[in-house]
């Protein structure tokens, strides 16, 4: 995922983070918070689950927020 923000200095810089995720989800997905890339921990078993659904928070350094939902 990806998110901007025109502020300058330490209120520009976004940071991600998952808001809503299941905890078996959270065994599979990683987020990296500086760059917002979703990768697998372990391939997906689609027996297990056919389908995801994440929720990922972008939050700048003057405390703003939002959200985007991702299947």
């Amino acid at each position: 995922v990806t998110a901007t923000d025109t502020d300058e200095g330490q209120n520009g810089h976004v940071k991600y983070s998952f808001k809503k995720i299941t905890e078996k989800a959270s065994k599979i997905f990683h987020l990296d918070s500086e760059t917002g890339e979703i990768t697998l921990m372990r391939s997906l078993d689609f027996e297990g689950s056919n389908a995801y659904a994440l929720e990922v928070q972008a939050r700048d350094g003057g405390g703003l927020s939002d959200t985007a939902k991702v299947s």
